[in-house]
């Protein structure tokens, strides 16, 4: 609930109204004065040292207003190579190296003049290069992969969608019981996959859903450096081997306990020094991360319309008011068709609040580790670009023979939501 004005207060810069929701500390919605405000009890510690959590937050919601201010009168659809990526590519491609010359080494000292003393030494270099080696990933056990004859109207659409942002279609389409969707790559031979969470797809009308489509197929063609194999060491390799020389507590005493506390201090500094590294490639590369996520956003637009795609990202930020009355009918025993209704009421019930808590999501999510712009920003960037007319019209008839197809999957979330209470 929004207060406003909150007792009288007024903004010392400008002197309008300040407003807050959700019990967070005021702010002026006019020229957002204390709108950077960090607010411990609201937010997750990052480093856990506050002092340190409080400029990090600082530093992070100033990197995102930049660089909002800097895409949004800019060519969102440009996917060349930026500093960043090229950067996170280039370190990238330097890991995966130093792996192969590591796994190389290990060999040669297991086979070298064998058998000999030095093969337990090849033997955990080996099991070093294998710890640091780069995942394919997998698709999550829990969903339930599609068939295309099963589920011709859905798959149809997916294509449509997948032509209309000009991305590959998805090789594998899958459902599960998260109030989400994602895209990506897995697997040795990078199968393109695009999993949708049902609770979310029957909650949202046609046109946003076409949105939500259009987004995730996005991802296939926007150079997100998250999900492209080359650069995974990036993101990973150096927090894995922090975790390996993180030192652990034993028991030892007296001599032997003075030698591990000397041992023990390299391995703490050897660990900071590999985590610092770590944080700073992340905080590179997710730079780049949250530029991609605009661009879906623009290609999600261009799918199902600016003020579907603007609209389903405030879906989002009212994810848990919308995914609180979806399990609420499922456990009702109700299908999609109420799923909807009750979303657009608690929608509805949140409407005065809404502009109030995009402004919030600026604060509450400034993270250097995010991956994703706050919702506030997103809707607000393809609010304020250019409009876009559908290019993939989703009617209520369609969407009938769709949720049709997905009867029996809607049926088991039904009953999974029902069950687990």
């Amino acid at each position: 609930m929004i207060v406003s004005p909150l007792g009288g207060a007024t903004c010392v810069e400008c002197s309008a109204a300040t407003v807050s929701v959700s019990d967070a500390t005021p702010w002026c919605p006019s020229c957002e004065w204390q709108l950077d405000l960090y607010e411990p009890a609201r937010r997750r510690p990052e480093f856990g040292w506050r002092w340190i959590d409080r400029r990090t937050h600082r530093l992070a919601y100033r990197l995102s207003r930049s660089q909002f201010d800097t895409l949004v009168a800019d060519r969102l659809d440009r996917r060349g190579p930026g500093l960043a990526r090229v950067v996170t590519i280039g370190i990238s491609v330097l890991l995966l190296v130093l792996v192969a010359l590591l796994a190389v080494f290990g060999v040669w000292l297991v086979v070298h003049d064998f058998p000999s003393l030095t093969i337990p030494f090849g033997l955990a270099a080996l099991g070093l290069a294998a710890t640091l080696r780069p995942r394919f990933g997998h698709l999550d056990a829990s969903a339930e992969v599609l068939d295309r004859e099963r589920a011709p109207a859905l798959f149809e659409l997916v294509d449509e969608v997948a032509a209309a942002v000009a991305a590959p279609a998805p090789d594998v389409v899958a459902l599960d019981d998260g109030f989400n969707a994602y895209a990506g790559s897995v697997g040795l031979r990078r199968v393109r996959v695009l999993c949708i969470g049902l609770p979310a797809w029957g909650a949202l009308p046609p046109q946003e859903r076409v949105a939500l489509l259009g987004h995730e197929m996005g991802h296939f063609v926007n150079g997100d450096v998250r999900r492209t194999l080359l650069t995974q060491p990036a993101f990973t390799m150096l927090g894995t081997a922090a975790d390996l020389v993180r030192p652990v507590e034993t028991a030892a005493t007296g001599v032997e306990r003075l030698g591990e506390m000397l041992v023990e201090g390299v391995q703490r500094l050897l660990a900071r020094l590999l985590f610092g590294a770590h944080v700073l490639l992340v905080w590179l590369g997710q730079r780049d991360s949250q530029r991609a996520e605009y661009l879906a956003d623009e290609l999600a637009a261009k799918a199902g319309g600016s003020a579907a795609a603007a609209s389903m990202l405030d879906a989002f930020l009212l994810s848990d008011a919308i995914e609180m009355v979806v399990r609420r009918e499922a456990r009702a025993g109700h299908g999609p068709d109420r799923w909807r209704i009750a979303a657009d009421e608690a929608r509805a019930s949140a409407a005065a609040s809404l502009p109030a808590m995009r402004q919030l999501s600026v604060r509450d999510r400034a993270s250097l580790f995010a991956s994703h712009p706050p919702q506030g920003l997103r809707s607000r960037m393809i609010r304020e670009r250019q409009s876009h007319a559908a290019a993939v019209t989703l009617t209520e008839a369609r969407l009938e023979r769709i949720d049709s197809e997905l009867t029996r999957h809607y049926e088991r979330i039904v009953r999974d939501i029902s069950w687990g209470g």
